[in-house]
Order: structure tokens, then C-alpha cells, then sequence
């Protein structure tokens, strides 16, 4: 497929351009290399994406793979890099360039004044190569160097300001958290050979789909790779990195939340889906952790007061929704959620970067309000941006989170019943953010409010564009019962093929999906006005953090104590471990033994030192010990 192989090194081109020429490139052509790379990927993505498209309307399966060269050949193992283009990476390589340039371009007005602008954009650059490379890999190996790549590249973004500690922690944490997944997917990666034979899609997938159902080789396999998808996707137990990731230019935040990173889990496992279609208990572990997460979240983000956290928490709420929908075989919806949550995430985070802009690096939305007046582009976009997360229509999260709540209805009243309440604290803590920064009065200093002024456009055209998709991005799958043709999931068909015949058919009638609709929309919206009613005809702000919080506010306050908790069981012991070993191991058992061994050198050539002083009385008291000592051997010997 001509031009394939340039959608993944052009942005690599980007990086070792900008990354040389740091020094002696002017900003305008960085700004230039780095976007331009990007938005020719995009170009050639759409491309690419054409011709899946009209192999998929003349009835073809639509699937291509393209060998750049033979990588690894050792006894029977073979590993080429290759790429594999379908409807499903055709698809997300229209989000990772073309989300990924309107950050790009973002990035120029937002980190205009800052010293490491060359190498902001180098980063920016790499780590659209490696997510490239994730979802293009035909083969696991592959996928797995764009994995590890977009996770090295997120410990250099999050920690970019890395002069302060706490970013730096946060980059680290970041790092450590995905390694802890990542472990998975390589045992993972070692089970699937050892079982086919093969890391190639082609060959595994074919020979997974004669397996029976609930084979304990394809249970392991995919739970290894679930822990994987936990840690890279932020889902329970391995969340705590995320939030934290805040602390990187909100460009990064924008490009992890959105497009990139975070989606990779959800992506890896549509992916695999036949291995995990045939693992029911796979399933059902990733239904229970994924909601599980949403709800925890969701309640977590109800009383956080810095705008990105919000967000953050949010995010992690929204993944945990893609993951009940993996959980519940919604596949394509949770795709769908994946592209929607693209939209309109990307969106709230460039539009949270605009109002941090203007509120001069202020976070805390207690200090904020009535910025709508002052930032009316940010304020719509950011409007249409909630709407959309909330699930009111016709925006897009409406049919997303709708399509994957209609199939966990399906496959259990319970998963619908807590995922409808993780839907109504969405609407809640979103409409609060947007109330506390947009509306009642202005609560910062007159510093502050002197300094606030709408954002260039270099920031604020993405935000319009993004408030766009936002708007219809939903009307990509609209379902039956509202008169759609289903439009994405006829498209992605024949990646869920083999994993549709092998599960239950999902089968609502008209009349229960309008019921479920009915009461979501109806609920979402009660909850906007209440929060509403607390926020701007109360007037009601946040307490401070040293102001005392009882019962359940408290634990959601302190984000349910879930950091303090690894502290005290995998931090502390750990530290003390580490102690120990330096100070008892290394400094006095390794460091002890090395020492005595030189010491003990030492003093035996200082002792040998003494035959080759000069002393002439040395030397024949030496000569008769050794003329006696030949006497009494020669003695014994004869």
C-alpha cells in the first residue's frame, strides 16, 4: 500500500529534525516540522483510510498487510515488521494524526514562551511514531515496541518541567505503574508463542477460533494481557499514575487522554477480541474491573477542585465504561466510545489549557468564575464539550455510552444499574466544573483578573474544531432504533467477525432501548440542573482543603486514601528493603568482602615490600632460611 510506511516515518522524521536542531532552528520553523509532519500522516491516513473504505462498500474484508522487512529469524521463530491495515487501525490512525496534529498546532500558542520548545515538539513528535507503530503492528512484537515507545515517551512529556520535583515524580510514577503492566503483556507475548508457534495476527487469531470456549491457555493469555491493558488504559488497580500525569504541559494531557496512550489498552484488546471472546471469565473480570473503576472515578472526580484533575478522574472513568463494553462484547461500542471520547476529551483538556492560560497557570477552579464573558470561544466549546460527555443528545457521548449501557442491560441488569449511576455522577461533577469556572462571579485576585483575555488562534481553532466533532462525531453509529444504519459497526464487521458468531447475539427490542434512553437522558439532565442550582443560583463554592469533611466526601476528597494505600503496603516496605540492602548487603556484606580482599593484597605486599628494601641484613637472614630450607627438604628427599 503506497504511502504507508511514510505515515509512520514522517513523524519520526519530525523528531530527529527538531531534536538535532534544537539549538539553531527558529520557533516558527519547529512549529513548522513538527505540525507539518504530523498533518501530511494525517493526509496520507485519510489516504489510506479512502481505499478501506471503498474495499469495504464493494463487500471485501478490507484487510492488508505490508512487510517493510524480515526483522528476526532464530530456529522457528520469525518476526517481520510488518504492517497490517484494516477498518479497525485504519480507523485509529484517523485519530492519532488527525487529533494529534490539532494538539500539535495548539502547542504552538501554548508553549510559546517556553525555553524547551524545540524539544517539546520533538517529543510530541516520537510519541505519535510509536502509537503509530502500536496500531499499525501486524505481529505482537511489534505492537509491543510502539507499547513500551509511547510509555517511554510519556515519562519524558509528564516530566518535562522535570526541574520541578513533583513533575518529575509524577513521570516516574507514570513509568514505574505501566512497567508494572507491561511485565504482563511480555509473559503474554511468551505464552502466545509458545502456544502457535507464531506472534503474527494472521496466524494466531485463525488458530485461536478453533479452540473450545474457556480454554485455560487462552484464559492465561488474555488476563496477561488485560494486566497490561490496566496499567497503559489506567484501570483499577493501576490508576494512580494517571491523575498525576497532570503535571505535563496540558498539550501532553490532551494527546495522553485522548488519542494516544490511554486507548491503547482498548485498542489491544478489539484487537485480540476472537482470544478474549472465547475466555468468558476473561470477560467477565474485565466487565467487573472496568466498571468497578468507572464508578470509583466517577465519585473520586465529584469533589476534586483542580480543572485538570477533574478531567483526569474523568478519563479514568470514561476507560473504565470502554472496558465494560469490551467486558460485555459491545466491541464496536467501545471502539466507538474510544473515537467520541477522542473527540470531545481532547476538546475539555485544550479548553482547560485555555483557561489556565488566561487564569495566568491557575488551576483551582475556586479562584475562577464568570470566565464566560471573558473567554466566550473556550466557554462554547467547553459547553459543547460537557454536553458531550454527559450523554445528552445528539451529542456524541450520547450514543457511545448509550450503545455500550444497552449491551451490559443485555447481559446483566446489575452492570446496568451501577454503570447508570456512574452516568449521573458523570453529568454531576462535569456540569459542576463547568458551572465553578464559567459562571457566578469572578473569585480570583485582580491580578488574575487583569491578566484574562481569550486564548490566540493557534489555540482556540482546535477547540472549534474539536466542539465539532464533538457535536456529530455521534452520528457515526447511530443504532437502529433511532433510525440509523449502524454505520461504523457495518464497517468494522469483518474485525469482529469470528468473535460475534462465537458469543451471545445482542438483542434488545425498540421498545426497552427507548425505556433505557428515556431514563438515561431524562437523569443526566436532572442532575446538569441540580448541580446548577448548587453552583450558580446558590452560588455554593468548594471548601478549602483544611475545612473538614465527614463520611463519604471525605473519601472522595482524599481520592478513597488509594495512594496512601500503596505507600504503606509497596512503597515503605520496599524503601526499607532497599535500606537494608545498601546498608547491610552492599555496604557491608559486597563493599566488606571487596575491601578485606584488597586489604589483605595490601598488607601482604607491604610485607613482601620488606625483601626488596636495601637492608643487606635482610637479605642474608633470607638466604640461610632458604639454604636450611633446601638442607631439610634434600634431607626427606634422599
Amino acid at each position: 500500500m503506497t504511502g504507508l510506511i511514510w505515515i509512520v516515518l514522517l513523524p519520526l522524521l519530525g523528531f530527529i529534525i527538531n531534536g538535532l536542531g534544537r539549538h539553531i532552528l527558529s520557533r516558527t520553523v519547529v512549529s513548522i516540522i513538527g505540525c507539518g509532519m504530523v498533518a501530511v500522516s494525517f493526509l496520507l491516513s485519510c489516504k489510506v483510510f479512502g481505499i478501506v473504505k471503498a474495499a469495504r462498500q464493494a463487500g471485501e474484508e478490507a484487510s492488508f498487510t505490508q512487510t517493510i522487512f524480515d526483522w528476526i529469524s532464530a530456529g522457528s521463530l520469525h518476526i517481520s515488521l510488518s504492517f497490517l491495515v484494516d477498518p479497525l487501525s485504519a480507523t485509529m490512525l484517523l485519530i492519532v494524526t488527525g487529533i494529534g496534529f490539532l494538539i500539535h498546532v495548539y502547542a504552538i500558542g501554548y508553549m510559546k514562551h517556553d525555553e524547551g520548545f524545540a524539544k517539546f515538539f520533538a517529543y510530541l513528535n516520537l510519541f505519535i511514531f510509536f502509537m503509530l507503530l502500536l496500531v499499525l503492528g501486524s505481529n505482537y512484537v511489534v505492537m509491543f515496541i510502539g507499547w513500551e515507545g509511547v510509555g517511554l515517551c510519556s515519562y519524558l512529556l509528564i516530566g518535562f518541567w522535570y526541574q520541578k520535583s513533583a513533575y518529575a515524580s509524577a513521570a516516574k510514577k507514570a513509568f514505574v505503574m505501566n512497567r508494572i503492566g507491561d511485565l504482563g503483556f511480555l509473559l503474554a507475548v511468551f505464552l502466545l508463542f509458545t502456544t502457535f508457534g507464531s506472534l503474527e495476527f494472521s496466524q494466531i487469531f485463525p488458530r485461536a477460533e478453533a479452540m473450545a470456549s474457556g480454554d485455560t491457555t487462552l484464559f492465561f493469555i488474555t488476563l496477561l494481557l488485560f494486566i497490561a491493558a490496566t496499567g497503559k488504559s489506567a484501570q483499577i488497580p493501576l490508576f494512580t499514575w494517571l491523575p498525576d500525569a497532570m503535571a505535563g504541559p496540558t498539550p501532553v494531557s490532551a494527546l495522553i487522554h485522548a488519542a494516544t496512550m490511554v486507548t491503547a489498552g482498548i485498542y489491544m484488546i478489539a484487537r485480540s477480541n476472537i482470544m478474549f471472546a472465547l475466555s468468558p471469565v476473561t470477560m467477565e473480570i474485565i466487565a467487573v474491573i472496568g466498571l468497578a473503576t468507572a464508578l470509583l472515578a466517577a465519585f473520586i472526580a465529584v469533589t476534586q477542585n483542580d480543572i485538570k484533575k477533574v478531567l483526569a478522574y474523568s478519563t479514568v472513568s470514561q476507560l473504565g465504561y470502554m472496558f465494560l463494553g469490551l467486558g460485555v462484547g459491545a466491541f464496536t461500542g467501545a471502539f466507538f466510545h474510544v473515537i467520541t471520547h477522542a473527540f470531545f476529551k481532547a476538546l475539555l483538556f485544550l479548553g482547560a489549557g485555555s483557561v489556565i492560560h488566561a487564569m495566568n497557570d491557575e488551576q483551582d477552579m475556586r479562584v475562577m468564575g464568570g470566565l464566560r464573558t471573558k473567554l466566550p470561544i473556550t466557554f462554547t466549546t467547553m459547553a459543547i464539550g460537557t454536553i458531550a460527555i454527559a450523554g445528552i443528545p445528539p451529542f456524541a457521548g450520547f450514543f457511545s455510552k448509550d450503545e455500550i449501557l444497552a449491551h451490559a442491560f443485555a447481559h446483566n441488569k446489575l452492570l446496568w444499574i451501577l454503570g447508570f449511576i456512574g452516568a449521573l455522577f458523570t453529568s454531576f461533577y462535569m456540569f459542576r466544573m463547568l458551572f465553578l469556572t464559567f459562571f457566578g462571579k469572578f473569585r480570583g485576585s485582580a491580578q488574575q483578573q487583569a491578566h484574562l483575555h481569550e486564548s490566540p488562534l493557534s489555540m482556540t481553532l482546535p477547540l472549534i474544531v474539536l466542539a465539532a466533532l464533538s457535536a456529530i462525531g455521534g452520528f457515526l453509529n447511530v443504532p437502529e432504533a433511532l433510525g440509523g444504519n449502524t454505520s461504523l459497526a457495518n464497517f468494522l464487521a469483518p474485525v469482529f467477525a469470528a468473535s460475534t458468531a462465537k458469543t451471545d447475539s445482542f438483542h434488545l427490542s425498540h421498545q426497552t432501548e427507548y425505556i433505557l434512553m428515556a431514563v438515561s437522558i431524562v437523569s443526566v439532565i436532572v442532575l446538569a440542573i441540580y448541580a446548577y442550582i448548587q453552583y450558580v443560583s446558590k452560588s455554593a463554592i468548594p471548601a478549602s482543603d483544611e475545612e473538614p469533611r465527614n463520611g463519604l466526601a471525605r473519601l472522595s476528597y482524599h481520592k478513597f486514601y488509594v495512594d496512601e494505600l500503596y505507600d504503606f503496603l509497596v512503597v515503605r516496605p520496599l524503601n526499607a528493603l532497599s535500606t537494608f540492602f545498601f546498608s547491610v548487603v552492599d555496604n557491608k556484606g559486597i563493599d566488606g568482602l571487596v575491601n578485606a580482599v584488597g586489604k589483605t593484597v595490601s598488607n601482604a605486599g607491604s610485607m613482601l615490600r620488606l625483601l626488596q628494601q636495601g637492608n643487606i641484613g635482610y637479605y642474608i637472614l633470607f638466604m640461610v632460611i632458604g639454604i636450611i630450607a633446601l638442607l631439610t627438604y634434600g634431607l626427606f628427599i634422599i
